[in-house]
């Protein structure tokens, strides 16, 4: 219950309210101006420009178009903004501040500072409202093209007459470095593709980035850019004329059957007489005077961080906000009592859950594959795996950048996504492997789907910068990398990936599996599956790799990442670690060194990170601390795996490009073989190494 200071400081509040006046649509585009500004200045960091040339159109989105609830973030019916110029930040955290979120005045004061909840670029997940990560420019808006698709095609699904359940837009906020980045080419051209009607681009024109102004380097004609990907397109909007900026949301709105791009011609840092449409505020504070002076020019005659009281009733959206939350739960309820079966497997699509016999089912899959020995890629085991795991989750949708039977992402009834279909679960992105993770991201962002994406392991650089914010958002996404090494054969250098397994290894968050044969595989795909809380890289092999005797429990030590797959019967005097191909290898080597009577134990790491997250006691059953006789075999480079193979091991790898010819005779020239093996762990044995 309230104390009566507290009701008293309400009742106060409300008779201020009720005497001061409505205020203009220009004063409430003013108080973000002010916010943004007043942050950044005591911050004395940011880029104060952005949010101050958005804030006309950011006021009249949130307030005349923008359906949330700032008490419940997470509503699935809402509408999502995306602020894909993320260094314009203030811009939503304003927003979010003045339309009633968890985000207090004292928030906003921190801005940029050391656990704030109001960083420099949003964090999704630190912020409550902020839809997804942005700050690499053109990845917001390829997101939200992910998120758009997403509402397209759950309401294509369970969407039924007078029960418009997924019914929502997808507002992206942009500026001319977003669409200068080609990312936001890839995404936009497949959302025309796709006729995302309801995902809507409100594009900050203003002529200026952090170098100058822009047309000496951006000439595009955006518009028919846009056009002939299929968008409307709404030109030449008055970005500071909120009746303008009205009229051209509610026109792009009425368009169902296309995305659309409303152009907004704006000035950065608008408002500031000696700063506005200049370089000069787009990424340093405006300076004490100068903000004085804007102050000045915009008539704000309040001191930093505060806020009248008729500004914050103007913008407070928690009363029409729980209403219409409130109308979508009744409508919901009845939808469930004449629809079950769809609101039950709504229901737990939302929820990330999982059949009732996931356990039993994934299992018994992983031990008839063992039981199989079958000899296969492991891109066709994958595919195996996706045959046997896809058709127990509905929400589960993957695609392929133009590689999609190379990269075995078909599984048996899968429906490609297009135009007309918009709820399949097999979507052809093209040549566009940065589109791919991101659009992905927002699928899993958005909630509802499970989205995974193929390629081969070489074109992992294209779409590494949207592999890593999965991993910073910790989304549930899967990214299938095949043709994982020199392997490849004679597609030569340019196609056989040499650094990058070691390189996705060393993202933060992001599980990273590198299988031996169809039982890892399978393992894999059921741990990928499983992993709710962070995305996962299943790496795979173009050529055949034999199959690998097991116990039942090392088919269940698979999923601890590493574990022993050959022991020598004793106390072992040497350990040989392998991933994927070079698993077999190491199995030819130790039997070999066995049979001389050596004691060599052979452990697959599948997963390093994994592996490395197992308690300590295991770690040491795997790799004795005592055994310092290690030799490594990655066909990949070889510095990161000192840490296993320590100062007294060797590694076996890579180090340099690769070359063009038979997949056989390159792993001879690079030295993949039994004998160079053999020879390295032999070596060890001369050299003082201990056990």
């Amino acid at each position: 219950m309230p104390s009566r200071s507290e009701l008293a400081a309400r009742s106060l509040l409300n008779a201020m309210t009720e005497q001061s006046p409505t205020p203009s649509r220009r004063e409430l585009a003013n108080a973000i101006r002010a916010l943004s500004m007043d942050a950044v200045q005591r911050a004395e960091s940011g880029h104060p420009g952005a949010p101050m040339g958005m804030a006309d159109f950011g006021a009249v989105l949130w307030n005349d178009f923008l359906r949330h609830n700032p008490a419940d973030p997470k509503w699935i019916n809402r509408d999502r903004l995306i602020l894909s110029n993320g260094h314009g930040s203030m811009l939503q955290y304003s927003l979010l501040h003045l339309s009633g979120y968890d985000l207090s005045i004292e928030d906003l004061r921190s801005f940029r500072q050391l656990g704030s909840r109001t960083p420099g670029h949003p964090e999704y997940g630190r912020t409550p409202g902020v839809e997804t990560t942005t700050g690499p420019l053109g990845q917001g808006l390829a997101n939200g093209v992910g998120m758009a698709l997403a509402e397209r095609a759950l309401a294509t699904r369970f969407n039924r007459p007078g029960f418009p359940i997924i019914d929502h837009y997808t507002y992206v906020i942009a500026g001319d470095g977003c669409l200068m980045e080609g990312v936001s080419y890839e995404a936009c051209s497949l959302a025309g593709a796709w006729g995302l009607g309801k995902l809507i681009c409100l594009y900050d024109s203003n002529g200026i980035s952090i170098d100058g102004p822009v047309k000496g380097w951006f000439s595009d004609d955006v518009a028919r850019r846009f056009e002939s990907c299929g968008w409307h397109v709404i030109p030449d909007v008055d970005g500071h004329d909120a009746e303008a900026i009205h009229q051209a949301i509610a026109q792009a709105r009425a368009f169902t059957d296309r995305p659309t791009l409303i152009v907004c011609k704006t000035v950065i840092a608008w408002g500031s007489p000696g700063k506005g449409g200049s370089e000069k505020s787009h990424g340093a504070p405006l300076g004490a005077d100068e903000v004085a002076a804007t102050r000045e020019n915009i008539d704000w005659r309040h001191e930093p961080f505060v806020i009248p009281p008729e500004i914050y009733q103007a913008f407070d959206a928690r009363a029409k906000g729980a209403d219409w939350e409130g109308e979508w739960n009744q409508m919901f309820a009845r939808y469930r009592a004449e629809y079950p079966g769809p609101a039950a497997e709504l229901d737990r699509r939302l929820a990330c859950g999982f059949p009732d016999d996931w356990e039993d089912l994934a299992w018994n899959f992983i031990h008839a594959t063992q039981d199989k020995h079958e000899d296969l890629a492991t891109r066709v085991a994958s595919q195996r795996a996706l045959q046997a795991y896809g058709p127990h989750f509905p929400s589960l949708v993957g695609g392929s950048a133009d590689l999609t039977e190379s990269t075995g992402i078909p599984w048996s009834g899968c429906r490609p996504v297009d135009f007309e279909h918009p709820d399949g679960n097999l979507i052809y992105y093209g040549a566009r492997e940065f589109a791919m993770n991101t659009i992905m991201n927002g699928l899993a962002l958005h909630g509802g789907y499970i989205p995974f994406g193929g390629t081969f392991l070489m074109f992992a650089d294209y779409g590494r910068s949207a592999i890593r914010m999965a991993a910073l958002m910790k989304l549930r996404c899967m990214f299938v990398l095949t043709h994982d090494s020199i392997g490849v054969g004679g597609d030569g250098p340019t196609h056989q990936p040499i650094e990058h397994v070691a390189s996705l290894r060393l993202i933060p968050d992001l599980s990273v599996w590198r299988t031996c044969d169809t039982a890892e595989t399978a393992v894999a795909w059921k741990a990928a599956l499983e992993r709710v809380d962070g995305p996962t890289a299943l790496i795979f092999t173009r050529q055949k790799l034999p199959h690998q005797e097991r116990t039942p429990d090392q088919v269940r030590a698979i999923a601890r990442g590493g574990y022993v797959l050959l022991d020598c019967g004793a106390d072992p005097e040497a350990i040989l670690i392998a991933t994927g191909s070079e698993v077999q290898l190491a199995i030819e080597a130790a039997r070999q060194l066995n049979g001389q009577g050596r004691r060599v134990r052979v452990v697959s790491m599948p997963s390093v990170n994994v592996f490395d997250a197992q308690d300590a006691a295991y770690r040491e059953s795997v790799l004795p601390a005592q055994v310092t006789r290690r030799v490594v075999v990655e066909a990949g480079v070889t510095a990161p795996w000192y840490k296993y193979a320590g100062s007294q091991g060797a590694v076996i790898g890579i180090d340099r490009f690769g070359e063009c010819g038979s997949p056989e005779i390159i792993f001879q020239h690079f030295g993949f073989t039994t004998e160079r093996v053999v020879a390295a762990v032999t070596a060890l044995f001369t050299s003082g190494a201990n056990f």
